[in-house]
């Protein structure tokens, strides 16, 4: 590779990398990534990652995971999620552990995912659904866990799970997830799939 060329893929790697960026913020900002309900929250902060991590590898992935979870943390902070602040004024380091590295591991495992389905799958569609469901519960079960971790024994869950009535850990987190979890997998598939689509197909027109 020619430094010309390796100086111009640099440049478009960081320029589509700061356009998902950008997304992202445009998302949190707008309050279009975070939906709230009276439950969890439904979020869809995880397409933009998702895309990066398909097209721009496992490293964007990471990048833009932790961009998603600054947002979230924030989301937690400033009180714009009341639940979010909850955890927060329980355990601070609870909350940080929850919002950021899950969502950094997110994004990593999405990309790495991607390319092994590309060493292993010649049905290009199926891979890029498969990536985007698998970035979607990835993010679902890191969230959940950390959250069970450090969050179950709380009156705070104990109070949801009783009004769930799931006493049971495992079906705590099903009843507590449940219709959100799936919309929101369904959601990342479809847009994941279809955004990271037409931009494979955008840079191999460039190329």
């Amino acid at each position: 590779m020619t430094q010309v060329k390796y100086s111009r893929e640099r440049t478009l790697y960081l320029v589509r990398l700061a356009v998902l960026a950008g997304i992202l913020f445009l998302l949190e900002f707008t309050g279009i990534g975070y939906i709230k309900t009276p439950g969890i929250e439904l979020t869809f902060m995880q397409v933009p990652v998702i895309v990066g991590a398909i097209i721009l590898g496992p490293g964007a992935g990471a990048i833009l995971g932790g961009m998603f979870g600054l947002t979230s943390f924030w989301q937690a902070v400033s009180g714009k999620s009341a639940f979010g602040l909850m955890l927060f004024n329980m355990n601070p380091l609870g909350a940080i552990l929850t919002t950021i590295p899950t969502r950094i591991l997110m994004g990593l495992l999405c990309g790495l995912f991607f390319r092994f389905l590309k060493s292993r799958m010649k049905t290009k569609n199926l891979q890029y659904i498969l990536a985007s469901l698998c970035g979607a519960l990835l993010n679902t079960v890191f969230f959940m866990s950390i959250l069970m971790l450090f969050y179950y024994q709380s009156e705070l869950l104990q109070g949801i799970a009783e009004n769930l009535g799931s006493k049971n850990a495992l079906l705590f987190v099903f009843a507590f997830v449940g219709v959100q979890g799936a919309v929101e997998a369904v959601v990342c598939a479809v847009l994941g799939t279809a955004i990271a689509r037409a931009i494979s197909r955008s840079v191999r027109l460039e190329s």
